[in-house]
């Protein structure tokens, strides 16, 4: 009777737990969606190698090694531990024992693997709490949009992995101390519990109850866990594979065009051309779209998705020219302050709605409602000196500068609100062909005056 009401409270604990992680994940969803459509280049083969080499082999993580090596310990743990996350779920819903037994050999090789995992796991977690919050912290785990909740964010996940941790430890070492006290074998091997069956209780009971705690809180903790994530920067070890698999296949900083100035420009040179009807809405009206972004979903939906796979680790800040130099620009910050605009637009709060900036400790911009100015000001946008830096950084193949150009494009196009070194530069486009100001008739006058300074010399360029 007892073994039947733990299998229904398991049931609605995982119903329940799954359930609203789906919902969150659906919130999300609709988030990006709102997102502009964006054609997509590259053959399925391109990407799915692409996906293989930097999401799943943490290519670009291995430009820092120290943290690369932390970082895939902590990683490979995090897959391999789930397959026995896969048989608690199993035994939990047929209120069986360690299912997974059926493997036999394999069996031992992956609860040593597992533990062996879950010791290092701890390891790589305590030096990455180290890191942060004892040792002089490094340059790209500082800034203005790091205090408050993303700082505390971050300590939070790595408490939940060592208490996950230890609360597997704990069912091992109980377990494997009942079977001991029983005369029994326990299926399995367990080099790491074994030390520490000599901390266990020698009554029966207490083992049991321990091993039953330790199970309940280390499958509800995941379940927790799983849907503290949306709210999170640690979402990215879901969302980092599909931002990969859709991640830009054109060479780096190459512009995309607006359609409506195409069409205006192809009917200039060629009356004959037929430019294509405006998109319409629902009722049959024409659409007034913006040029560049002046919201978060003025953005391709794959901007937005970006901002969903931010790890907010700082290597894009790290190696910005602008921002080593002291200027506003952080490539972190404008893919963050996206995805909170986004959320704010929106009204989608998940179940866990941090506050993201708390204060005064959000950057003091312009105006609110709309991304630029409300979140990002145009000084950290032209701080930009569009070197891809960022782009060539990200290790889940972000790219930052998309979204600057865009809100760019807005600015210019939209506010006439570009500097006045550039409208200088526009004007002489326009009315020279060239940047500079002086008249096209004159631009081969550096060679005529080379050609006299060799001739008066004697000396060939």
């Amino acid at each position: 009777m007892v073994q039947v009401l733990q299998q229904i409270l398991f049931l609605l604990v995982a119903v329940l737990g799954i359930g609203l992680f789906a919902w969150q994940v659906r919130k999300i969803r609709a988030n990006i969606l709102q997102g502009k459509d964006r054609l997509m280049g590259g053959s399925v083969a391109e990407r799915v190698n692409k996906t293989l080499l930097v999401a799943f082999g943490q290519q670009k993580m291995f430009k820092r090694i120290t943290p690369a090596l932390l970082h895939l310990v902590v990683y490979v743990g995090f897959l391999v531990i789930n397959i026995e996350v896969i048989e608690i779920m199993i035994d939990g819903l047929a209120g069986s024992h360690r299912i997974l037994r059926v493997l036999g050999p394999g069996y031992d090789a992956l609860m040593a693997t597992n533990e062996v995992l879950g010791a290092l796991v701890i390891v790589a977690v305590a030096a990455f709490w180290w890191r942060r919050n004892r040792t002089q912290p490094v340059r790209r785990l500082t800034g203005v949009e790091l205090r408050a909740w993303p700082r505390l964010d971050a300590n939070i996940i790595l408490y939940v992995e060592v208490a996950l941790m230890l609360a597997l430890f704990t069912m091992n070492a109980a377990d494997l101390k009942l079977h001991q006290l029983r005369g029994e074998e326990m299926p399995g091997t367990f080099p790491v519990s074994a030390l520490l069956v000599g901390l266990m209780p020698d009554n029966v009971t207490a083992l049991h109850v321990l091993e039953r705690v330790g199970w309940w809180i280390h499958i509800v903790g995941i379940l927790a866990f799983l849907n503290y994530l949306p709210s999170s920067k640690h979402f990215h070890i879901i969302m980092a594979f599909p931002n990969v698999y859709y991640s830009r296949l054109v060479p780096q900083g190459q512009f995309s065009n607006v359609d409506s100035i195409t069409h205006e420009v192809k009917a200039m040179l060629d009356p004959s051309y037929q430019v294509p009807a405006p998109p319409t809405d629902a009722a049959g009206n024409p659409v007034v779209q913006r040029f560049g972004a002046k919201d978060a979903d003025d953005l391709p939906w794959t901007n937005l998705l970006n901002a969903y796979s931010c790890t907010e680790c700082g290597r894009c800040t790290s190696v910005c020219p602008a921002n080593i130099t002291g200027k506003l620009l952080s490539p972190r910050k404008i893919i963050m302050d996206t995805r909170d605009r986004l959320e704010e637009k929106f009204n989608s709060p998940l179940i866990f709605e941090p506050n993201k900036y708390q204060g005064e400790e959000r950057m003091q911009v312009d105006e609110e409602g709309s991304l630029v100015r409300g979140y990002v000001t145009p000084e950290e946008l032209w701080a930009c000196t569009t070197c891809n830096a960022c782009v060539e950084a990200c290790p889940v193949n972000i790219n930052p500068l998309d979204s600057i150009i865009e809100m760019r494009r807005y600015l210019v196009l939209e506010e006439s609100a570009a500097p006045n070194s550039l409208n200088v530069m526009f004007s002489n486009i326009e009315n020279n062909g060239a940047p500079w100001a002086f008249s096209p008739s004159d631009r081969f006058n550096w060679a005529d005056d080379l050609y006299v300074a060799d001739k008066e010399t004697g000396i060939r360029s």
